[in-house]
């Protein structure tokens, strides 16, 4: 269900903020999907008329306005294809900021332009940037767009559950919110009309229980030509659905302001009597849309003198629709069955607002309503003499309100708090529901649009929705333990060993108490601690880092011939705190250490060793949990291989190693293979920013090849920060796929390529966009790295 802010905001008074209002909605149970604001900071924009519109001197595709802002002319460059003398369209003016725009005076091909002329897209009103928004004639020119539009707003969509189907109109969702805040629904003004003709069409039911209720009422003299105002125009736009004219316009405003499905017929194209029955196997309708369909039994028909004319509770027929034409109109306002209804438009492969409300169910009482609601607003839009309403009934068929025991006590069990009398007598009101008190607590009275409403628990789940889950005990089973929520901005342990599991790896669980020589090995035992009474000199000292224990490990695997070994571990290293006394400082961290080959033995593929590569992109797979991007750097670790080890950084700030083994540590471990690690704090694996949601590109990327000739001095993470920084937003990605150093390429460089990936959001990009990108990367890689294309 969507539908606009500023109209709920009309039903009922509440000085909630949007966020509070949306909060509060999906805390009582009607989900908040999604919120899109709409006309933000539209301060200078105005209603504009254009007087003339002449092709631009020096461009094609251009237009130089004369622009009428009320009160003075200014000149306009317009390239939108529907700009025309006599067109109403909003203006920015000079100084105003539309999206990231700030308006300016400016020469477009030589000629002058003192703003812009707008479309709904450029004013974040609607997607559409077909061409300028077109405002009716009578918009008053000069005003400003946001007072004449009533912006800014947001449009809001909810995920209803399917009994609360009448929560599918502005006024249900309105009882919610008035009781939630606090406040009181305004009253709705649908008094009966006076008829002043005596015109009318007889109705008749012949569906049972199916149909039991149907309204019609003819006006006649109605000006079917007279646009929607702009006020019902723009909340049937925001509720997310296109005006089309005003007689059918009228009748979705007020199913979703009522939640009544309604619809209008030519009155001249009906002979009469107009009954709803089931269809007859065979039977065709073409529908509004101009489809052709065959009913059967299963289907319930309006028709007219025995012609069906429309597909009760779907869509109406396209031989008696209204048009620009008609001057008498007989609207219909019926109740039908929910059963009657589900899988029928299904079965014709439809989808219509009606269907999905009368699926649902609608309130039996509100046909009434909303054809006396509809009346009004025809006549004061399109004039016309309306005449009596004329109603069929099958009194035994429809719904009574019903009257529920709702007992104090048996709600203090259920929910496990006490409520005081006067919170549930208001909450109870507010949502549209009679109350009486008595002894033991209520006699409630539902009104018919909530049907749901059945039994005694389904009037305490009203009351603590409305009240507050949140302020319901929790009452833990004996034996409490406390749970614990997992944060969104983290990234748990049992996520970092699965993946590296899924990398082929297995886990290990070394002591954390290692030989003091071990470390004096690997030049780490700086800041080690020792242990006051150690179980043996082996373990007389905590760990200061993770590697040492665990290449100790692999190094036994190794010794049992294991020749393929790949061994990871999550845990604690210690180092001692600048106090003598303090505890020692605890750091989770993650590492890995392979050797043997890079895949396991295989048909398919000759063998090869691992190497730095394979384990930098188990650590990459690693990062990618967490979307973090990490850097490599030339690292100078005692323990590592010179020019085939790296410091593992993100966000510029190092955070471990990954590498292969120096062959002096391997002799002095006794290690007769390479061996390739790395270990870094867990923390920069598993901090991640809170994860949201972002709209994926509904256009074609691009991909540009470059092959460039650097230095050998200069490394790829530096000419990638380069080309990343030049390529600016068009870059989606950047992928290095070849190296070459050799005959060609001169001593000291080394030829590199890669590839650009560039896409934009909103449009797809030309050549020129993509050679611009191109030339500024090239430009920057000279510029800052002596970079040129390989020739």
């Amino acid at each position: 269900m969507k539908f606009s802010e500023n109209w709920l905001r009309q039903h009922v008074k509440t000085d909630a903020t949007r966020e509070q209002l949306a909060a509060t909605l999906t805390a009582i149970g009607l989900e908040v999907e999604d919120i899109t604001p709409l006309g933000e900071a539209l301060d200078g924009v105005v209603v504009a008329r254009i007087v003339s519109a002449e092709k631009h001197p020096e461009a094609d595709r251009l237009q130089v306005c004369q622009v009428d802002a009320g009160g003075q002319t200014l000149q306009i460059v317009c390239g939108a294809p529907n700009a025309r003398a006599g067109l109403i369209a909003p203006l920015a003016t000079i100084g105003t900021t539309v999206g990231a725009l700030t308006i300016k005076a400016a020469k477009l091909r030589g000629v002058e332009s003192n703003g812009m002329l707008c479309s709904a897209r450029e004013l974040g009103i609607d997607a559409d940037a077909a061409g300028l928004l077109e405002l009716p004639a009578d918009a008053p020119v000069g005003a400003p767009l946001a007072q004449y539009l009533g912006l800014p707003d947001a449009t809001l969509e909810l995920k209803l559950t399917p009994n609360r189907a009448d929560c599918f109109s502005v006024r249900g969702i309105a009882f919610d919110v008035a009781a939630a805040f606090g406040s009181g629904v305004v009253e709705l003004d649908a008094a009966p009309v006076v008829a002043e003709s005596s015109a009318r069409l007889a109705v008749t039911l012949d569906a049972g229980a199916d149909a039991p209720r149907y309204l019609g009422r003819v006006i006649e003299g109605v000006d079917a030509t007279r646009p929607t105002p702009v006020w019902m125009a723009e909340r049937l736009r925001r509720s997310g659905i296109r005006p089309v004219s005003f007689l059918v316009d009228v009748t979705q405003y007020v199913m979703l302001e009522l939640g009544q499905p309604m619809h209008a017929f030519d009155r001249d194209l009906l002979t009469g009597p107009v009954g709803v029955r089931r269809a007859r196997k065979g039977e065709t309708l073409t529908l509004l849309d101009g489809r052709e369909v065959t009913l059967d039994e299963q289907f319930l028909a309006v028709t007219d003198a025995d012609r069906v004319v429309a597909l009760a509770g779907v869509m109406g027929g396209l031989d008696t629709r209204v048009t620009d034409g008609t001057r008498s109109v007989f609207l219909e306002s019926a109740h039908f069955a929910p059963d009657a209804i589900i899988g029928r438009s299904r079965r014709l492969g439809l989808h219509t607002e009606a269907a999905h409300r009368f699926e649902r169910g609608v309130d039996p009482g509100l046909p009434r309503t909303a054809i006396e609601y509809a009346t009004r607003l025809i006549l004061d839009v399109a004039g016309g003499k309306p005449g009596p309403v004329v109603a069929a009934e099958v009194h035994e068929h429809l719904a009574r309100p019903r009257t529920i025991a709702l007992r104090r006590a048996r709600m203090a069990r259920v929910l496990g708090l006490y409520i005081a009398d006067a919170e549930v007598e208001r909450i109870l009101r507010a949502l549209g529901l009679e109350v009486a008190s008595d002894a033991e607590g209520w006699q409630v009275t539902a009104p018919t649009r909530r049907f749901d409403l059945a039994i005694e628990e389904d009037l305490i789940e009203e009351v603590v929705r409305i009240h507050g889950y949140d302020r319901v005990p929790t009452t833990l089973p004996g034996g409490a333990t406390r749970i614990a929520a997992p944060s969104e901005t983290r990234i748990a342990e049992a996520e970092l060993r699965r993946q590296m599991v899924a990398r082929d790896c297995l886990e290990t669980v070394n002591f954390a108490f290692v030989d003091a020589a071990l470390l004096g090995a690997w030049q780490a035992d700086a800041g080690s601690v020792p242990l006051a009474n150690p179980l043996s000199t082996e373990l007389g000292v905590m760990r200061t880092a993770l590697l040492p224990g665990l290449v100790a490990s692999l190094g036994r695997n190794l010794a049992r011939q294991q020749d393929r070994v790949r061994l990871f571990e999550i845990g604690k290293v210690f180092a001692r705190a600048g106090a003598d006394k303090a505890a020692p400082v605890e750091t989770l961290r993650v590492a890995a250490a392979v050797s043997g080959d890079a895949r396991a033995e295989q048909w398919g593929d000759s063998s090869r060793p691992v190497d730095y590569f394979d384990l930098k992109g188990d650590l990459e797979a690693l990062a990618a949990l967490a979307g973090a991007r990490l850097t490599f750097q030339r690292s100078d670790a005692p323990h590592g291989h010179p020019g085939r080890s790296a410091d593992v950084c993100r966000d510029g700030v190092r955070v471990g190693w990954v590498g292969e083994l120096h062959p002096r540590l391997r002799r002095a471990l006794d290690l007769d293979v390479p061996v390739v690690a790395f270990e870094l704090d867990a923390s920069a694996l598993q901090e991640r920013p809170l994860p949201r949601v972002a709209a994926l590109s509904k256009f074609p990327s691009v991909r540009r090849d470059l092959a460039i000739v650097a230095p050998e001095a200069v490394a790829w993470a530096a000419l990638e920060s380069t080309v990343r920084a030049a390529a600016g937003p068009l870059l989606a990605e950047v992928v290095l796929f070849d190296r070459y150093a050799g005959q060609g390429v001169e001593s000291g460089f080394r030829s590199l390529a890669m590839g650009l990936i560039l896409q934009e959001l909103s449009r797809t990009l030309t050549d020129r966009d993509v050679d611009s990108v191109v030339a500024d990367v090239v430009a920057a890689l000279a510029r800052e790295h002596g970079a040129k294309i390989r020739g």
